[in-house]
């Protein structure tokens, strides 16, 4: 009896002890008190700063905010490496300076293309095919290919105490949705098992498509061309043409996510915004304002005066990744 109930007392003791802490990758910094205080609050039926659980919406940023992001965005790693093999089977798919200088591996090139030599690799690489077929391409690669600074996948690069973040909201009764300025289709392939964000919770940049029937079985078609780029003012466009209500918290890390914490915290009621600093060169990369992936200028500027948090990653992040440091 007595070994039964110190068996039972421990138990009790270390269900305590996860309850206490529900970030336990996270230092004991104001940071990681200040958003288990505001949720705490929100959860509070006895609180003023109460929210119900159908308001309970919290939005995040991918590339830099749930997982890495450098020396460039992984989802044009995959377009360059697609770029690669569509060229070896056809090398008349290369129409232009910037395709060819991307499936030479010339990156100084790609990058002083700007915005519009990037988009031109995705619209190539993920266009003429369907989205199952397309997803397929994404899974493989993501299977198989490895980051070249850590040797890890890369959907093992997302960070441990964002995934616990996301644990104890959904927890406390939030729902979470990715709003990223990453591709749709591509991140669905991943959301669910990396974050446990179900496919119809993320948001994010759409190509253009089209359905067809005729000449098979129905399929909807990934076709040449940007629909929607799901950054900047327009995130929370379509936040709110997807999800139709405003979230109360929203995280990110670059100023490209600046709007939607802005349009966040400018509704009733308690809300909160969170930036991702990174600072780490040890463990990861430090950057901000002066990158040119994930710059973070006005963020930080504004910060305090507009009462977000912003997570030193350095200082706040006791462990990086779910594998290691």
């Amino acid at each position: 009896m007595r070994a039964l109930l110190t068996s039972l007392s421990m138990t009790v003791f270390l269900a305590s002890v996860s309850v206490a802490d529900p970030l336990p990758s996270w230092t004991g910094t104001a940071t990681k008190a200040g958003i288990i205080a505001f949720v705490e609050r929100v959860t509070d039926p006895a609180s003023a700063d109460y929210v119900t659980p159908a308001a309970r919406i919290a939005a995040f940023d991918n590339d830099g905010t749930l997982w890495a992001e450098q020396p460039v965005y992984f989802q044009l790693l995959f377009a360059i490496d697609r770029l690669k093999e569509m060229a070896a089977a056809d090398p008349e798919v290369l129409t232009s300076d910037v395709l060819r200088a991307a499936a030479e591996g010339d990156m100084e090139t790609v990058a002083a293309s700007g915005t519009e030599g990037l988009l031109e690799i995705v619209s190539t690489t993920h266009s003429g095919l369907t989205v199952d077929e397309f997803q397929t391409e994404v899974r493989g690669w993501l299977d198989t290919a490895r980051h070249s600074g850590t040797g890890l996948a890369y959907d093992d690069m997302v960070y441990q105490p964002m995934l616990e973040l996301l644990s104890y909201l959904r927890d406390e009764g939030f729902r979470t949705y990715i709003a990223s300025g990453g591709g749709l289709h591509f991140i669905r392939v991943f959301s669910q098992n990396a974050y446990n964000i179900p496919p119809e919770q993320v948001i994010g940049s759409i190509g253009n498509g089209s359905y067809s029937a005729g000449d098979g079985p129905p399929r909807v078609m990934k076709d040449p061309g940007i629909f929607f780029i799901d950054d900047k003012a327009g995130k929370p466009v379509a936040i709110e043409a997807r999800i139709g209500r405003r979230p109360v918290i929203a995280v990110g890390n670059s100023d490209g996510d600046f709007q939607m914490l802005e349009w966040t915290t400018a509704g009733d009621g308690a809300r909160l915004g969170i930036l991702l600093h990174h600072t780490d060169s040890e463990r990861e990369y430090a950057y901000g304002r002066d990158s040119h992936i994930g710059q973070l200028a006005r963020g930080l500027d504004e910060a305090a005066s507009r009462g977000w948090l912003v997570i030193d990653m350095a200082r706040d992040w006791e462990r990086i990744w779910p594998s290691g440091k």
